[in-house]
C-alpha cells in the first residue's frame, strides 16, 4: 500500500521540476513511510511513497521496463499477480522482481488497456509511455484506492497533467487554483461526501472506479472497463447458494492473507467482520489478532459481541473505548480526507486503525457485506410510510401545499416538519423515496442554507444531487427493487463514503486495509442471485447469515443491527457544544461567505434545545468548516492538521 504522484508536461522537451514532485511526495509520507522514490525524465515526473507489504527487497518504485521507455507508479495489491506473471512469461516477458507492480507494467505492454480487466485486487496506478507520449491512469472496480487529477493551464492552453493519491498533493503545484466547486459542495451537503467524478476544487477531478483515463496530445479520454450485472438471474437452490458462497468467501479471504508483514482483522462484532474472522481462522494457524472499538453509550457499543467472537476463535484481541475528547481528531481527519467528509463513523474508524497499527501492518475488514447481501436497514423502507400511503393519493396531494407552507412558517415544529416530509415522500416514485433515506440537507434546505448570491450556482440538472442516486437506479442493469438499491450504493455510497473513510483513516497511520467481501468475483456472483435467495420477505443479509451459520448461532446472527455510528447528537448538546458553536457561529465562520448565519444559528439552537435533531446536518457543516480552515485559510498543504 502506497501513495503515488506525478506531473507530465504536454511539451516533451519541457523538464518537470523535481522540487514539485518532492513536495507532492511529502504530502503523503503517511501513506508510505518505509521508502520513497522519484523518476524524472524530461517532461515526465513520477513520485512514490512505499508501505512495504510484499517483495520487501525488490519492489521499488517508480519502476521501468527493460529499455526505460515505460514507467509505472502503483498503489494497491494485486492478488492474482502470480498467475498473470506466468502468462506474461509464456509471452516472452522477463521479470527482475517478485512484485505485482512489474506484472502490471509488463501486462500493459502486452495487453494495453485490457490489463485492467485481468487484475484482481485493489489498485490505482499511472503508466507513462515515452514513445507515444501517453499517460494511462486506472482505478480498481469499486474504488478502494483513490486517484485525483487536474489539468494545468497556461492562459487558455493546456500545459500539463498532474495526479496523486490524495488531493492535497495537487496543492503543491503552484498554478493549481483553490476555487471551491459549488456543484461538489451542493452534493456534499446532500450526501456528506463529494461523489465522483467531482472534487471540492473546480480544477480537480477523481478517476472514477472501474475506469481508466488516457492523456495524450493534450486530449483526455475516459472509458469504463467493468460493470456489475444483475441479470440474467441464476437458477439456484438455497443450499447450493450457501455452498457456493462459502467457497467464494473462503477463497477471497485466503488470497488476502498474502503478506510479508504482521496481519490482523477489524472485528466490530457484526455479521460481516465476524464472518471474515471465522474464515481467517481456517487458514491462520497460531496467533490471529483482532481489534475492536466501543463506546460508553450502550446503544452504540458492540464490544460484548466482538469479545464473544474473539473467544470463540481464540484470537489475540485488543479493544478501545472512544470518549468525546477523542474529537480532538477533527482537525486531523479534515487534513487526511482532503475534502469535506461528514460520516462521523470516521472517528472510531481512525482510532481503531491507530490502535491496530501498534500491532500489525495489514488488517482485513468486513466492508462490502451490506452492498452485496442486502444489509442496510434503509432497504426495508419506512414502515410508517406504508401505513400513511393507505390515505387516498388525491387527499395527500391536496395536503401538500398547506403542509409545506405551515412547515415553513412554524420552522421550530419537528412534528410539522416530519408530517410535511412524510407527505411529500409518499407521493414520490420509488427511486426518489430511496434517495430520501440518505439525504442530509434536502434541496429546499440547501436553498435556505446558502447565501442568496450563490443561488444561481445551485440550478441546472448537473446540480440535482438527488438524481445521482435516482439515475444509478434507473440506468444500471438491475431490475428488481432490491438490486436497484444495492447497485446505487455500489456506484455512489461505497466509493464516495465507505471506502474513502477506510482508506484515509488506515493510511493516516500507515495501515493497509483489505476487504474480502468486495472481491469482484464474489460481488458478480451475488449480484445475479435471485431476490428470494438473498432478500426473502425483506430479511436483511439473509444469505450471508446462512453462510455465517456454519460458525455462529442463530441468536448471535439475528440480533438487531447497530452499525458503527457515534453519539454525535448527544455530544453536541453536552461536551462538544463549545466546539460546535466555535466552528459554526464564530465571526470567522460567518465571514466565510458560503452559508446564511441566521439559518445556521437556527438549526444549532433547535438541536441544542432538543426541539429538533440536526446532528447529521451540524456535523456536515462542522466538517466543512474544519476543511475550510485547513485548506482555504492556509497556503501550505504540508502544514498538516490544525492542532
Amino acid at each position: 500500500m502506497c501513495g503515488i504522484v506525478g506531473k507530465v508536461y504536454l511539451n516533451p522537451e519541457r523538464p518537470v521540476e523535481p522540487e514539485i514532485i518532492e513536495r507532492m511526495k511529502q504530502c503523503i509520507v503517511h501513506r508510505g513511510p518505509d521508502e520513497h522514490g522519484t523518476h524524472i525524465h524530461r517532461n515526465v515526473g513520477f513520485g512514490f511513497q512505499r508501505l512495504s507489504i510484499i517483495d520487501l527487497a525488490t519492489g521499488h518504485q517508480p519502476m521501468t521496463n527493460e529499455d526505460g521507455s515505460v514507467v509505472i507508479v502503483f498503489n494497491g495489491e494485486i492478488y492474482n499477480f502470480p498467475e498473470l506473471r506466468q502468462q506474461l512469461e509464456a509471452c516472452g516477458h522477463r521479470f527482475r522482481t517478485r512484485s505485482d507492480t512489474e506484472v502490471i507494467l509488463h501486462g500493459y505492454e502486452e495487453w494495453g488497456h485490457d490489463i485492467t480487466t485481468r487484475l484482481r485486487g485493489m489498485f490505482a496506478f499511472a503508466i507513462f509511455d515515452t514513445k507515444t507520449q501517453t499517460l494511462f491512469l486506472a482505478r480498481d472496480r469499486v474504488g478502494k484506492k483513490p486517484l485525483y487529477y487536474a489539468i494545468v493551464e497556461s492562459g487558455t492552453e493546456r500545459e500539463a497533467f498532474i495526479f496523486a493519491s490524495e488531493l492535497k498533493c495537487l496543492l503543491a503545484e503552484p498554478t493549481f487554483r483553490r476555487d471551491v466547486d459549488f456543484i461538489a459542495l451542493g452534493h456534499y451537503l446532500t450526501y456528506q461526501y463529494v461523489p465522483q467524478p467531482w472534487s471540492i476544487f473546480e480544477q480537480a477531478r477523481k478517476v472514477e472506479p472501474a475506469c481508466w483515463v488516457e492523456w495524450r496530445n493534450g486530449r483526455l479520454k475516459q472509458e469504463r472497463y467493468w460493470n456489475l450485472f444483475y441479470e440474467p438471474k441464476q437458477r439456484i437452490s438455497l443450499s447450493d447458494a450457501i455452498d457456493q458462497g462459502v467457497a467464494l468467501i473462503d477463497e477471497a479471504v485466503k488470497i488476502r492473507l498474502m503478506s510479508e508483514v504482521p496481519l490482523g482483522c477489524f472485528l466490530s462484532g457484526g455479521v460481516d467482520s465476524s464472518t471474515v474472522v471465522a474464515f481467517m481462522r481456517r487458514h491462520v494457524q497460531g496467533a490471529l489478532r483482532t481489534f475492536s472499538i466501543g463506546f460508553e453509550e450502550e446503544k452504540f457499543n458492540e464490544l460484548p459481541y466482538a469479545r464473544q467472537v474473539a473467544q470463540q476463535f481464540e484470537t489475540d484481541h485488543q479493544e478501545m473505548i472512544v470518549r468525546p475528547d477523542a474529537l480532538e481528531c477533527v482537525a486531523r481527519l479534515a487534513w487526511h480526507f482532503d475534502e469535506p467528509f461528514a460520516d462521523s463513523s470516521a472517528i472510531p474508524t481512525y482510532y481503531l486503525a491507530k490502535m491496530t497499527r501498534q500491532f500489525v501492518t495489514v488488517a482485513l475488514n468486513g466492508d462490502g457485506g451490506d452492498e452485496s447481501f442486502a444489509g442496510y436497514v434503509r432497504y426495508l423502507g419506512f414502515p410508517a410510510l406504508c401505513a400513511y400511503e393507505r390515505i387516498p393519493r388525491w387527499i395527500r396531494r391536496l395536503w401538500s401545499l398547506p403542509l409545506a407552507v405551515a412547515a415553513q412558517v412554524f420552522s421550530s415544529s419537528a412534528k410539522l416538519e416530519l408530517w410535511n416530509y412524510v407527505n411529500r415522500v409518499s407521493l414520490m416514485p420509488f427511486e426518489s423515496r430511496y434517495v430520501q433515506m440518505m439525504v442530509i440537507f434536502r434541496d429546499y434546505q440547501k436553498r435556505e442554507l446558502f447565501l442568496k448570491r450563490h443561488s444561481d450556482k445551485l440550478r441546472g440538472p448537473v446540480v440535482d444531487s438527488e438524481f445521482l442516486t435516482e439515475g444509478a437506479m434507473l440506468n444500471g442493469t438491475a431490475v428488481q427493487p432490491i438490486d436497484r438499491m444495492m447497485y446505487a450504493d455500489v456506484m455512489l455510497y461505497l466509493p464516495g463514503a465507505l471506502l474513502p473513510k477506510v482508506d484515509r483513516t488506515t493510511m493516516a497511520v500507515s495501515l493497509e486495509g483489505r476487504s474480502p467481501l468486495l472481491d469482484h468475483h464474489l460481488m458478480e456472483w451475488a449480484a445475479r442471485l435471485p431476490a428470494d435467495i438473498k432478500f426473502p420477505n425483506g430479511q436483511l443479509k439473509f444469505l450471508l447469515k446462512q453462510i455465517a451459520g456454519r460458525f455462529f448461532t442463530e441468536e448471535f446472527l439475528n440480533r438487531p443491527k447497530q452499525g458503527f455510528g457515534v453519539p454525535i447528537g448527544l455530544w453536541f448538546q453536552t461536551s462538544l457544544r463549545g466546539l460546535l458553536e466555535d466552528f459554526l457561529l464564530s465571526e470567522r465562520a460567518r465571514h466565510r461567505g458560503f452559508f446564511d448565519p441566521v439559518y445556521v444559528k437556527r438549526i444549532v439552537d433547535q438541536h441544542v434545545s432538543g426541539a429538533q435533531n440536526h446532528a447529521h446536518r451540524l456535523w456536515t457543516l462542522l466538517m466543512f468548516e474544519a476543511w475550510a480552515r485547513t485548506f482555504l485559510d492556509r497556503p501550505d498543504p504540508l502544514a498538516g492538521p490544525l492542532w
